[in-house]
């Protein structure tokens, strides 16, 4: 009676974490039909439009390890609540625009508080179920990106029809709605340690990341390497590179560091990182399916959309697949038939002529059962088993970096070797091919992972060497 009682409690929790994530997920996805509306309302070039994206970017990034952080010392649901706060306020910003530069301002706010949903969902997740339920819960948010990209720009359209505001007023209920709740349903234990934060690791890391990412936003993938020598490019790549071991020192000797260097002492977290930066790379391989599609089979752009339905339905449906499996396998079986998978799936793009319609439609099918196990659940997985309860918030966002530098690098790669071998159907075959090439030496680092029983041990053992933070919400007992 007291378990069925438990199972309801997470359960309702789980569904609020799933609204929270969909939400900042769909705000991805949901603003491509606004675009074309929001550039003939302000009359910006194509250009400056494509900083719609690149700031949301940005600031997710920079405030995924701060909330994270917070998270970890000021409890889940204070931080929840705020991140969802921060994601309507500037969704209501974007939408009462008076100008370019303020829906910029909101999309930056909106990036900052939904930097921090998606990693503080993990870790209530980690708090609230026992290991063995763990997988199947993960795979669940996993599902949302999914979901998101698949009903996103269905629902923009059907909001378009109103005006383009409504893609971003329509945030405004739902995180009402997710603030309530969270305010009754979620955890609030906080951390009995309250030392100074770590104040100058997130500057530099914010310069850091704001340099990678203007760097390689102002790449120009036609002429790459003409571009990487322009002062656009290489002083901030530069200084980015320059700060790595800036902030290296500020970490290791911070009193409660932004990023736990210690936690990336093990083979197991090294291997987790570099797998990260991969599936990363493997999302932004995704963004160019439909310019292969165009050049390889002459359709127009709508057309191309759509024949990328079948890539993401597979994730939709084989995150919480892999979720369910990861429970009862581990994770290292699970990802390595994911990056052989996807190894699959992008060399059979590599080899797609114009008369190879169901390769195509094989490969992509492929590539999408790869990235609902990367991006996924198991990832998330090991960290949570990894890492201290104390720090599962940290951790989980630590993620988030590493697979958003390797969708920065990714977009980047792919664009490049597709330029440089004259683009067009030969470019982007091509550059599939190197993608295959990098995703078998994702299989080669995910051989190396633990086996399910060592992870088992592993997670026992954390589990009963620490306090537990909270089980459920006390208020809700």
């Amino acid at each position: 009676m007291m378990q069925d009682l438990h199972d309801r409690k997470r359960n309702r929790i789980l569904i609020v974490l799933f609204v929270g994530v969909l939400m900042g997920a769909l705000d991805i996805a949901i603003v491509g039909p606004a675009l074309p509306a929001i550039q003939k309302h302000f009359g910006v070039d194509d250009r400056h439009l494509t900083w719609m994206f690149s700031i949301y970017v940005l600031f997710f990034m920079v405030g995924t390890p701060l909330m994270a952080k917070l998270s970890d010392r000021f409890g889940r649901r204070t931080i929840y609540v705020l991140d969802v706060v921060l994601f309507g306020l500037g969704s209501l910003l974007v939408a009462l625009s008076p100008s370019f530069v303020t829906i910029l301002i909101g999309r930056a706010v909106q990036g900052f508080g939904s930097g921090g949903i998606f990693p503080v969902a993990s870790a209530v997740i980690g708090d609230t179920f026992p290991a063995e339920r763990r997988g199947s819960a993960l795979g669940l948010m996993g599902a949302v990106f999914g979901i998101a990209i698949l009903i996103g720009p269905i629902l923009g359209g059907v909001l378009l029809m109103f005006g383009w505001t409504w893609l971003f007023l329509i945030n405004l209920p739902i995180a009402l709605g997710v603030i309530a709740a969270s305010l009754h349903l979620l955890p609030d234990a906080t951390s009995a340690q309250r030392l100074p934060l770590d104040w100058p690791g997130m500057a530099v890391l914010t310069i850091l990341l704001a340099s990678l990412a203007y760097g390689i936003n102002q790449l120009d993938t036609v002429s790459f390497f003409a571009s990487l020598i322009s002062t656009r490019v290489w002083p901030f790549l530069l200084l980015a590179l320059a700060l790595l071991p800036l902030f290296w020192h500020i970490e290791r000797h911070a009193r409660d560091p932004l990023i736990r260097l210690g936690l990336y002492a093990s083979r197991q977290m090294m291997l987790v990182t570099a797998l990260a930066a991969g599936a990363g790379l493997s999302q932004a391989s995704v963004a160019f399916i439909p310019q292969l599609s165009v050049a390889a089979f002459g359709v127009d752009a709508s057309t191309a959309s759509f024949m990328l339905l079948p890539l993401v339905a597979t994730v939709a449906v084989g995150s919480p697949i892999v979720g369910r499996l990861l429970d009862g396998y581990g994770s290292r079986v699970l990802l390595l038939m994911g990056t052989l998978l996807l190894a699959a799936g992008m060399t059979g793009l590599g080899f797609l002529e114009a008369s190879h319609l169901p390769l195509f439609y094989l490969s992509s099918i492929l590539i999408g059962l790869g990235i609902a196990s990367l991006v996924g659940a198991p990832l998330r997985y090991i960290v949570l088993a990894e890492a201290l309860p104390s720090e599962r918030a940290s951790a989980q966002g630590s993620i988030n970096l590493f697979i958003g530098a390797g969708q920065l690098v990714g977009s980047a790669l792919i664009g490049a070797v597709a330029g440089s071998h004259g683009g067009g159907a030969a470019g982007y075959t091509t550059a599939y091919l190197v993608g295959g090439v990098v995703a078998l030496l994702l299989a080669i680092l995910a051989s190396q992972l633990k086996g399910r029983a060592q992870e088992m041990t592993v997670v026992t053992g954390i589990e009963a060497s620490s306090p537990a933070r909270s089980t459920l919400p006390t208020g809700s007992q």
